[in-house]
């Protein structure tokens, strides 16, 4: 006999996109370079020599993306915003060309009863800016707010609700610590000032937006993880806490109280350069906060006392993430216990597997099935422990340019044949188009 897990009322089910992932036109109606254009065409930087020059094509096939995700029964769509396609130099005139494209996307989804969810930035920083220092130049906290108050001007009318930065944490990191994403900078120190520099913009970006738009939502969406020690020595639980410190904390502390974490030991924790009234700024209260999490990891502390992650033997991705459920009902009460009753939206979860088409025509991602259950199953669960969360999006809509892996990991609920640019809705878009119709899971006693 089958038990259905009913969602509050007026959950939001939706899918999430990212602009370069997904849009194309690069060079066109006026868009400028991006860091993820220079970086992609960097030799060696992206696998196969991938670029994000066409992508999904989305910029041309808007219409026809909108029609799927009516047709999967979304009642949300998370996307982001090109800085560069709307201020190709990142500040001063604006590209109308531009506007009118997410004028158009806003619209479109809006008459198919879609809620717009608006990410300001998720990753695709004007080139333009970066030569003048980027976001180590602490003038981009005003470049940004100037890009954030033109488009709440343009759009604010019909977008409730908005994401300042999708995954700073992740995008510091990868970026400016180790280099593996653009702008490719590998410096400790550089990181922790960019990272600052993130979180400054992220405030002043709210603060504006309270002044525009007084009956919008604003938020921000870092990646959350769940962590767990591996063994029971207690070394192995104060390395966990330590992470826990030093990795979420260093993001969600600036701004739900207003100061950067210490360490379990007592040593402060490494600090940015910080003026009078950063943090401040930096705390500008939010109305929700968006998650993206994928995974968890199992950690033990290493001879050299950092952490070392040890492999379990459970399901995992084609990325190598470890498919754990419980870990985000553990995740959202860690977050809901640590920062209060705060709204919680999802904004990306989701699993990397090598489809294929079938000789039916269609996409058996039976894994990928059994991953959305797990997850919603378990974010149910955290829900009826007392975590307020109000909204899931899957990620993500379609195949797309995944970063640094190029066209060679597909997280899509819709599958993109890349030379032809086909649409075809996986079996798990079709899972989760019942689940969204009818807000609910079934899932079999």
């Amino acid at each position: 006999m089958a038990k259905l897990l009913k969602f509050p009322n007026n959950f939001y089910w939706g899918a999430a996109t990212a602009a370069y992932q997904i849009e194309g036109a690069v060079n066109e109606d006026g868009r400028a370079e991006s860091i993820w254009d220079r970086f992609s065409k960097t030799p060696g930087k992206v696998r196969n020599g991938d670029t994000g020059d066409v992508a999904c094509d989305h910029y041309h096939r808007l219409e026809d993306d909108i029609q799927i995700m009516d047709e999967l029964g979304l009642n949300a769509y998370r996307f982001s915003i090109a800085w560069p396609r709307v201020l190709p130099e990142g500040r001063g005139k604006a590209n109308v060309k531009g506007l009118d494209f997410y004028s158009r996307l806003v619209d479109g989804l809006l008459e198919k009863g879609i809620e717009p969810f608006a990410t300001l930035f998720h990753w695709d920083l004007p080139m333009a800016l970066q030569d003048a220092g980027g976001w180590l130049n602490r003038r981009i906290a005003d470049w940004f707010v100037e890009y954030a108050e033109l488009m709440y001007k343009h759009l604010g009318d019909r977008v409730k609700y908005w994401t300042t930065l999708n995954e700073p944490n992740v995008f510091a990191f990868l970026g400016y610590n180790i280099g593996k994403h653009a702008p490719g900078v590998a410096d400790e120190a550089t990181f922790v000032q960019a990272s600052h520099h993130l979180l400054l913009a992220h405030g002043d970006a709210v603060r504006a937006g309270r002044t525009l738009l007084p009956k919008a939502q604003f938020g921000i969406v870092p990646a959350i993880s769940h962590n767990y020690p591996a063994t029971d020595k207690q070394e192995d639980a104060a390395m966990v806490e330590a992470m826990w410190k030093g990795w979420t904390c260093m993001f969600l502390d600036p701004i739900f109280r207003g100061t950067y974490p210490v360490t379990l030991d007592g040593q402060d924790f490494p600090q940015p350069v910080i003026l009078e009234g950063d943090m401040e700024r930096i705390a500008a209260p939010v109305d929700y906060l968006g998650i993206n999490h994928y995974f968890s990891h199992w950690i033990v502390q290493g001879e050299n006392g950092h952490p070392e992650w040890i492999d379990k033997d459970l399901p995992k991705t084609d990325r190598g993430w470890i498919i754990h459920p419980d870990g985000m009902r553990d995740m959202l009460l860690k977050v809901t216990e640590e920062y209060g009753r705060i709204p919680i939206y999802i904004m990306e979860n989701g699993a990397s597997y090598p489809d294929e088409v079938a000789t039916d025509g269609q996409i058996h991602d039976c894994e990928r099935v059994d991953y959305f259950r797990g997850y919603i199953s378990s974010m149910h669960e955290a829900i009826e422990k007392g975590a307020d969360v109000r909204g899931y999006f899957a990620w993500s809509l379609m195949d797309n340019f995944e970063w640094e892996e190029g066209y060679n990991s597909r997280f899509g609920i819709v599958y993109v044949d890349f030379a032809t640019q086909q649409r075809i809705i996986k079996d798990s878009g079709r899972f989760l188009s019942e689940v969204f119709r009818s807000n609910g899971l079934e899932l079999e006693k």
